[in-house]
This record gives structure tokens, C-alpha cells and sequence, in this order.
């Protein structure tokens, strides 16, 4: 991954772990797998611990100490509904961003009939 890459996944990988944390429970092993499953290959697993703690921290998040076969107890992280309602601040957002990036860039064909600020290539229903 690139530095620009890293750079710009600083500033995402909470939305994306909250949005893989909304389709299950999981804990920080499996969350760092499941971002590998999606393309996020080179995110280290201690990025991914050291974001658990602080969406802990924030109250994004509950947490229940599960018995571990191996080792110590896991802990395992599940959606609240203020996690919820982040997540969906932050797709708000992102979709936002997303379309002002999509209109600068020359490669995306623009719509003549439509002009870029209400040109629509990532929405939700909770925009805007």
C-alpha cells in the first residue's frame, strides 16, 4: 500500500471497522482478518487493537470477555446504538465527500444532463 493509501486510511478505518462491526460481532483477530478478506491488506493488526480502544473509549461499542481456547479471554466487540448512529454519520459523510471527489476527477465521465453538485454516483437515504 502506498503512502498516499495509508494516509487516507488513517482517516476512514473507524467508519470501515464500525461498518464491518454492523454486519457482526467480532474481535480485534477477526476484525483484522475480515479487513484483509475486503482488500485491506497491509492494515496491522496493532492499528486495528489501538482503534478498539478508543471506540471502546468513546462508547461506540460493547464489550463482552468471551473464554478463549487459547490464552487469555477475547473480547469480543458488538455495534451499540451510538456506534450506530456514528456509522451512519459517517457514511453521511463519506457519500458527501465521495461525490465533490468524484466531480473533480476527469476520469469519471460527468452526466451533461446533470450538474456535479447534485450528481449522485454514492448515495444513502440519510445524506445531506
Amino acid at each position: 500500500m502506498g503512502k498516499q493509501m495509508t494516509e487516507m486510511l488513517k482517516g476512514t478505518l473507524e467508519g470501515i471497522v464500525l461498518a464491518l462491526l454492523a454486519e457482526q460481532p467480532a474481535y480485534g483477530y477477526d476484525i483484522t482478518a475480515r479487513l484483509r478478506e475486503h482488500g485491506f491488506t497491509d492494515t496491522a493488526e496493532g492499528t486495528v487493537y489501538a482503534l478498539l480502544v478508543r471506540i471502546e473509549q468513546r462508547g461506540l461499542v460493547d464489550v463482552e470477555k468471551v473464554p478463549s481456547e487459547k490464552g487469555p479471554p477475547r473480547k469480543v466487540y458488538t455495534l451499540n446504538a451510538q456506534g450506530t448512529h456514528e456509522l451512519a454519520e459517517f457514511w453521511k459523510t463519506w457519500n458527501l465527500l465521495a461525490r465533490r471527489i468524484d466531480g473533480l476527477n476527469p476520469a469519471i465521465a460527468p452526466d451533461t444532463d446533470v450538474p456535479n453538485d447534485t450528481k449522485n454516483t454514492h448515495t444513502t437515504n440519510e445524506e445531506n
